[in-house]
């Protein structure tokens, strides 16, 4: 058996759990991702066990959700870097929160156990002790391209399916469990799950699971900020981002998180320049784009490069226009940023990105001093990427971006960012008065440093000289 160091900690808890006289199975989305052919990311394991025998049984233990079932157990390994959890069978009681049940009865059923769970996908179990060999194997490229894949032709006979999630994973459809208004009443946040499972897998949402959100939308308001800004953060850095965007469209959540985005539906474009149609479908197009595992900031900033224009349209005589939709989109940008509690190195990346995607089409026409100072923008990359996705959403055109990548890469550092020939010691040095003046004379001095047009502190001075004469006297 060729496993992952996870999957090891899993099944010896699962041995250490019955060789006690326990049950223990392997639960929730590691079953889904085994069956569906892919390396889980983490492991959970269910067991009758109740918190206090598990908290005894292991010597590296945390009791961080013991109130509701849940021992996380860590390797003994210190630096293996990660953890177990390991949940009592249990029924929640009532939700008063829309996230957390108010309390828990330990069940002694797995039956019972997995009818509290989200979506029938994510309600299998797996007796890990009758899976027989597997192997985890290179996954040949695709979407999800880097991720490992699990070779098991007999993995089936060891499920144990109390909510029909089998037929469901098989016909690819993302069904809640009993009562979908139900589901969604008890954890409101279910619902954007519900999308970015469907989003994730390539799969559909049943009908009743999707009226029920329809229905139900509104609640999404009594989410966290927080959970809702992660839960979007993952359908954009999942690899299938346009899915995402277009199953919340259809279920009414995105007029509900981001009505900014929403706004883009039906917004005309110049056809000569965005021949693909609207703003939301230019948008739509760029997220398509976005790889599996992209920065998040990267990710929103593809979402929300023109998120300015519904609010700047104007049909001009000649075309068209939405003049000043990049500092309209940088308003709405860090008002969005600030409602999902962005931290402020993610809101300025984001927001940068935002404020310099239109810049490209100067490149070939800027000085070499602003076309430097262009490529000091902190993490140019992600620029780069976001120019290429727009332009491919458009007419796709990469000349600018040809252009800007070839002289970023090919250009040395020192010339981006040379040391200053002169500072202000200098100009005092030379007669001048310090002043809010200095930081003009600094900057024409670098200007022309950038330019290649002085290369020493002496010609640098002069051209200060030349530019700013000392006053007479």
């Amino acid at each position: 058996m060729a496993g992952s160091k996870q999957f090891d900690e899993a099944l010896g808890i699962a041995k250490t759990l019955r060789a006690r006289g326990y049950e223990a199975y392997f639960a929730g989305g590691c079953v889904r991702d085994l069956l569906l052919g892919r390396e889980p990311a983490d492991y959970d394991v269910a067991t009758n066990a109740t918190p206090d025998v598990v908290l005894e049984m292991f010597p590296r233990t945390f009791a961080v959700g013991a109130h509701f079932g849940v021992v996380l157990v860590a390797p003994e390994d210190e630096d293996a870097g990660f953890v177990t959890e390991v949940v009592t069978f249990r029924s929640d009681l009532a939700y008063s929160d829309g996230r957390h049940p108010d309390g828990v009865r330990y069940t002694k059923t797995a039956k019972e156990d997995v009818r509290r769970r989200d979506f029938t996908i994510n309600g299998l179990l797996l007796d890990p002790l009758r899976m027989g060999d597997f192997e985890f194997a290179s996954h040949p490229g695709g979407k999800d391209k880097g991720a490992a894949w699990v070779r098991h032709p007999g993995l089936r006979e060891a499920v144990l399916d109390y909510v029909d999630g089998l037929p469901d994973l098989d016909a690819g459809v993302v069904r809640a469990i009993g009562r979908a208004e139900q589901r969604f009443d008890e954890d409101h946040l279910r619902m954007l799950r519900g999308v970015r499972f469907a989003a994730r897998f390539g799969f559909e949402l049943e009908a009743g699971t999707k009226r029920a959100i329809c229905s139900l939308v509104s609640r999404i308001h009594a989410v966290s900020r927080e959970r809702v800004r992660d839960e979007l953060t993952r359908m954009l850095t999942e690899g299938h981002a346009r899915r995402a965007f277009e199953l919340l469209d259809e279920t009414k959540l995105l007029i509900e998180v981001l009505p900014e985005v929403a706004r883009m539906k039906g917004v005309e474009q110049p056809p000569q320049y965005h021949p693909e149609g609207d703003v939301w479908t230019h948008t739509l197009m760029l997220l398509e784009q976005l790889e599996p595992g992209c920065s998040e900031t990267l990710a929103w900033g593809a979402l929300l490069h023109d998120v300015g224009k519904p609010a700047t349209f104007k049909r001009a005589p000649d075309r068209i226009r939405f003049d000043g939709h990049v500092e309209m989109g940088v308003a709405i940008g860090a008002e969005i940023c600030r409602r999902f509690r962005f931290s402020n190195q993610e809101t300025r990346q984001v927001l940068a990105l935002v404020e310099n995607h239109m810049r490209f089409m100067d490149v070939r026409r800027m000085k070499e001093s602003t076309l430097k100072r262009f490529f000091r923008l902190e993490r140019f990359d992600e620029h780069l990427a976001l120019h290429r996705m727009d332009c491919l959403a458009a007419s796709g055109d990469l000349d600018q971006w040809e252009f800007a990548r070839e002289r970023f890469y090919s250009m040395a550092e020192g010339a981006v960012r040379p040391g200053s020939l002169i500072t202000g010691r200098d100009l005092i040095s030379a007669g001048y008065k310090p002043g809010k003046l200095f930081r003009e004379m600094l900057r024409a001095a670098e200007d022309a440093q950038l330019d290649g047009m002085v290369a020493t502190t002496e010609e640098a001075l002069k051209l200060v000289l030349e530019k700013f004469p000392l006053p007479a006297g």
